[in-house]
């Protein structure tokens, strides 16, 4: 024993002489461990409001305002992360809001259970190279194993599209209100899509949620929202600071001017002085010249319904061109914002006059009705564009032109309280995202935790198969899926572990639907009860988690650069 010990001694000066001896870096630990603890906090954040029996939080802004929204990425955006790891699961909700818009709470919870797993795997001794490298083989062959269980959907059978947006909002805090967001999230999308778009697959494989414009007005009940397809609204009523001036017009020829229709001024600062009374007579004869003229031009096109862009440099108006205009009969809209012109252009059909000079026929856009609205518990009118109709065209290359202008639908939002219409707002914008997401891949997937029980089992069953690592790493990854299904169960108040092993012994048995109903606090086919979601907000969710993952996995120090 003492010559072990003298050897032992030996070694131990030899290697304090060379200063050569091998230390394992605590430091790549030591951080990996602190993203991974960063990161579960944040995904721990919103776990309680996954599901349609989740919880709202309220959040209280900077400013003192106040926000009710269970959203996952609306609440990770307004939280303050101060920790970089953290701070990436914040840009994964979003990433997933912008690639799907539905599933912002899912995506989170999964990276969470996730890095969980990847702790795990790391006390085992498994590299984090390889373990995120198995991570993302595994969600892709999950991917798959999704794609050959959804179902395929056709965008002119309008009932799946409600009930995959009914799956959506029922999670949303407008969930009472499903009646009236439902049809109208569903139809102001479809209503962009040409019918030959909706027979056939390959035509089109995406849609602009930009061309649906939501404008919120303060007052009423959600009830009293509508959609307004062949329509405009403009957020602020007629100017009727003119008597006599019409507050609404039938078989309206609506022009859009850029110019400005007062007295105009030099480019510099000037002063005019006036030594008498006759030379101020003259001026304002000239004045009174010049704005009837420009208001003839105006009239001579045949419009009646008048919109005035907003000015920096003078008036746009002043009282004496409304006064012209009311006595022609022109109803005025004053103040349209310059970023909303071109939209006012696509869906009146009109074309933006920038010079009195090239106010003609053909740039005026026509529409059955325009009006003042009194919007009924609110404090204001808004100018309602309805029944807008298509130009008239003559050549070969306008009627392409026409063809390739999109259409454009206004939806009117309508609620008791600032609160109310923010996340009104939100719902409805969700709930076109899904809509969209059809449109890009056109299959529904069971919802309720059935998609993600499903890619677990297969993934259960594959990594049986498996040697090495890999087996290690997918069964890992097959458990982490779990964590859905047991959030839902847990939120719904149900016992989590009980609702988790029926639902794997149902996939096991071959109901490939088999999810959460939340209702009943049992295991049904969800298929039967409706309950469906697009493939895409799966997939995304679990592609995007895992490669956020595997990016956390990879790094090894964190440098503070001044």
């Amino acid at each position: 024993a003492s010559k072990r010990n003298r050897a032992a001694l030996h070694i131990r000066t030899m290697a304090k002489g060379s200063g050569e001896t091998y230390q394992e870096r605590s430091k790549g630990k030591d951080v990996r461990t602190s993203n991974i603890v960063a990161a579960k906090a944040v995904a721990n954040a919103v776990r309680t409001s996954l599901g349609p029996r989740g919880m709202d939080k309220l959040l209280q802004l900077p400013n003192n305002e106040v926000l009710i929204s269970n959203d996952g990425a609306t609440i990770l955006s307004k939280m303050k992360v101060l920790h970089p790891a953290g701070k990436m699961l914040v840009e994964l909700s979003q990433s997933q809001d912008i690639s799907a818009g539905d599933g912002t709470t899912t995506v989170v919870v999964l990276a969470g259970a996730l890095l969980e797993a990847c702790d795990e795997l790391l006390n085992k001794g498994i590299h984090p190279t390889q373990i995120a490298s198995s991570f993302l083989k595994a969600a892709d062959y999950a991917c798959k194993v999704l794609k050959e269980a959804s179902q395929p959907v056709d965008l002119s059978d309008r009932d799946a599209l409600l009930q995959a947006v009914e799956t959506c909002l029922s999670s949303k805090v407008v969930a009472q209100n499903m009646d009236v967001f439902c049809p109208m999230a569903v139809d102001s999308v479809l209503a962009l899509i040409s019918d030959n778009d909706k027979a056939d697959d390959s035509a089109l494989t995406n849609v602009d949620l930009r061309d649906i414009r939501i404008v919120e007005q303060l007052g009423g009940t959600v009830e009293d929202s509508e959609l307004i397809p062949h329509g405009l609204v403009i957020p602020k009523g007629s100017n009727r600071s003119a008597s006599g001036a019409p507050t609404q017009v039938a078989n309206a020829k609506i022009l859009l001017i850029q110019y400005c229709l007062s007295a105009p001024k030099t480019d510099m600062d000037n002063n005019v002085v006036v030594q008498d009374y006759a030379a101020m007579d003259r001026i304002l004869r000239e004045e009174r010249k010049y704005i009837l003229n420009q208001c003839k031009m105006i009239k001579k096109t045949g419009c009646n319904v008048l919109l005035i862009q907003k000015s920096i440099l003078r008036d746009a108006y002043n009282e004496l061109s409304l006064h012209f205009l009311a006595k022609m009969g022109i109803l005025v809209v004053t103040d349209i914002e310059r970023s909303d012109v071109e939209f006012i252009c696509r869906t009146l059909h009109c074309s933006p006059v920038a010079h009195v000079d090239q106010c003609a026929p053909n740039k005026l856009g026509l529409a059955k009705q325009v009006s003042d609205v009194w919007m009924e518990g609110g404090s204001n009118k808004v100018v309602k564009f309805t029944g807008v109709l298509d130009k008239q065209t003559t050549t070969q290359e306008e009627k392409s032109n026409e063809e390739d202008a999109n259409k454009t639908v206004t939806v009117l939002l309508r609620g008791s309280s600032n609160v109310v219409l923010e996340e009104a707002h939100r719902s409805l914008h969700d709930a076109q995202c899904v809509v969209r997401s059809l449109v890009q891949q056109r299959y529904l997937i069971a919802g309720g935790g059935a998609a993600e029980t499903q890619a677990g089992y297969a993934l259960q069953q594959k990594a049986v198969e498996m040697t090495g690592q890999d087996a290690y790493c997918w069964a890992a990854f097959a458990e982490a899926l779990t964590v859905i299904p047991y959030t839902l169960a847990e939120n719904a108040g149900m016992k989590p572990i009980q609702v988790v092993t029926d639902l794997r012994a149902q996939h096991a048995a071959g109901v490939k639907g088999a999810g959460i109903n939340v209702k009943t606090g049992k295991v049904s086919d969800m298929y039967d009860l409706n309950v469906v979601q697009p493939l895409k907000v799966s997939t995304s969710a679990i592609s995007l988690a895992t490669e956020t993952v595997s990016l956390i996995m990879k790094i090894d120090d964190l440098i503070v650069v001044h």
